[in-house]
């Protein structure tokens, strides 16, 4: 997958703001080449972060500075086919839920025998997503399951939201990324670093992202006690969604689940402007 030589230098810089060492492994999986960005005692219990859509894994830099990797290995993950380092295979595309259930089998796998303890899986939008699809159907290899602002797992997306964003799905370029993010993230202050390289992403090939249906969460519900804790949180002023309503739908879904609701922040930038209070709630 194309990457220019400028997207490279602000995804090193970024990644460069980590803190602590940080070490880059290149897992193989039947889907491609998946890039993870590792840190955090060695033998401390696995940590796995999902990013959201059109993000790269280097967006958990401020969580992991607020404290996530205090007591865990973290395995920061570029989705294959998104903006990254992750390199989709040639001959085998990701086209269903089952298949992203496949290829983050292979990543779990790919953690070696180094791992210790049960693996905390977290998630941040379409992450979130990927994560909650992930849990419904391998509950026995997870001990924790976090969704941050969830997209498409409780509620669906707002008409208004999908509008703005449709420009950026369909010719995405670095105005039309800032555009709308300055948009949805309703005058926060956006990292200067992390935006521009939101904005560098413009320069990749288009690839059709996993969609379907909401994942099952039924199992999970009956398997209370058994199956991973489960945390949800989401960001109070989310533009994709009625962030009181889906919480609503999330304890109704899963009455066992810690769910609760972070005022004043934005969706896209949850992340970044509410790393501590995640950090402290969550990791």
């Amino acid at each position: 997958m194309h990457r220019t030589s400028s997207f490279r230098a602000v995804y090193d810089a970024v990644l460069g703001r980590w803190p602590g060492p940080v070490e880059a492994v290149d897992l193989a999986t039947p889907y491609g080449v998946t890039r993870v960005n590792r840190c955090g005692p060695a033998a401390a219990p696995p940590l796995v972060l999902l990013p959201g859509g059109g993000s790269t894994s280097t967006v958990w830099g401020a969580c992991v500075a607020a404290g996530a990797a205090r007591a865990h290995r973290v395995h920061a993950v570029d989705l294959v086919g998104d903006p990254g380092l992750s390199v989709p295979a040639p001959d085998r595309a990701i086209r269903s839920p089952g298949d992203l259930v496949g290829w983050l089998d292979a990543v779990l796998d790919g953690l070696g025998p180094q791992r210790h303890g049960p693996v905390t899986l977290a998630g941040h939008s379409y992450g979130a997503w990927i994560a909650a699809h992930y849990a419904t159907r391998r509950p026995d290899r997870l001990g924790r399951l976090v969704l941050l602002d969830p997209t498409r797992v409780f509620a669906g997306l707002r008409p208004g939201y999908v509008l703005r964003a449709l420009p950026v799905l369909v010719r995405p370029t670095p105005e039309r990324i800032r555009s709308f993010l300055t948009w949805e993230s309703r005058g926060a202050a956006l990292d200067p670093a992390w935006l521009r390289l939101q904005e560098e992403s413009a320069g990749f090939p288009t690839v059709r992202p996993v969609t379907g249906p909401r994942p099952d969460l039924a199992g999970l519900a009956r398997s209370a006690g058994a199956g991973p804790r489960v945390d949800v949180l989401f960001a109070g002023l989310a533009g994709c969604h009625d962030s009181g309503r889906a919480a609503r739908a999330a304890r109704e879904a899963l009455p066992g689940a810690r769910v609760d609701v972070l005022p004043g922040v934005p969706h896209h930038a949850l992340l970044l402007t509410a790393a501590a209070e995640i950090a402290r709630r969550l990791f």
